[in-house]
């Protein structure tokens, strides 16, 4: 395994060589198109020079972006536990979970504006189906993963079926959920500014990053337009960070990957 020194010097290399090439693309463009890719230092003045708004709309779409995630993670583990349980209950909902995996947020987005209105409530609407079936499905599959050995062992010792899943399948299926929480904490940033662009309201200063992009776009401001989009990229990051250090706290001191990692 690198050393912990090489786990921030490598990141650090890697992105200084990406913002040299970054500069030498700009540089490589003819003069009329270096428009279309303002160097780092253009987007870094961009964002001093729109932090207020920016500012404003990260917090509303962090606001959507925690509700859609909060109610993915609820709704997928009571889900989950209930597919757990039955091979026939699997077999019956599984296709339409992948109908709603597959389901275009941009046709089911209009949809949600007649039924809830624009704004937050579509935006959580739209950022839970984007971040519910990898929870879901990931979760799942670690309640039915459970070792034969010790669900016989259960089973020998007279263990209950509410005794085996909460004491026995749902700790052995915490890797998996954290896996599926990983994926769905880097979709819930960009599902929120999905369903902001799409289904947002600016009513109230309510507007979040879709709308700056929308805003960014129509007036040709293209450092802020990748401004927005680092911003939202640190927001996901945040997210991300957020659920390995709550993948460290349940993990770490039983599960094989923490444990490698610590010898």
């Amino acid at each position: 395994m690198p050393s912990k020194p090489t786990h921030f010097l490598l990141p650090a290399v890697t992105g200084a060589l990406f913002i040299a090439l970054w500069h030498g693309l700009h540089l490589w463009l003819s003069e009329d198109l270096r428009f279309l890719l303002p160097t780092p230092g253009a987007v870094l003045g961009a964002l001093r020079d729109n932090a207020a708004p920016l500012v404003r709309a990260t917090l509303n779409t962090t606001e959507g972006a925690l509700l859609g995630f909060g109610l993915a993670i609820a709704v997928s583990s009571l889900l989950a536990l209930g597919l757990s349980l039955s091979a026939l209950v699997r077999v019956s909902l599984y296709p339409y979970l992948m109908v709603l995996q597959m389901t275009p947020v941009i046709v089911v987005a209009p949809i949600l504006v007649l039924w809830v209105g624009p704004g937050l409530k579509s935006v959580a609407v739209i950022t839970f189906l984007i971040c519910f079936f990898p929870l879901v499905v990931n979760t799942t599959q670690g309640l039915i993963s459970t070792d034969r050995n010790l669900v016989e062992l259960f089973a020998m010792w007279r263990a209950s079926r509410l005794q085996q899943l909460f004491l026995l399948r749902v700790p052995a299926a915490l890797p998996y959920f954290f896996t599926g929480l990983r994926i769905a904490a880097t979709l819930a940033p960009i599902g929120a500014l999905v369903g902001d662009y799409t289904a947002g309201s600016s009513a109230g200063d309510g507007g979040g990053l879709g709308f700056q992009t929308i805003i960014y776009s129509s007036q040709a401001q293209y450092p802020a337009l990748f401004a927005t989009a680092a911003v939202t990229c640190a927001l996901g990051f945040v997210f991300v960070a957020v659920v390995l250090g709550l993948s460290w706290l349940a993990l770490h001191r039983w599960h094989d990957s923490y444990e490698r990692h610590d010898t």
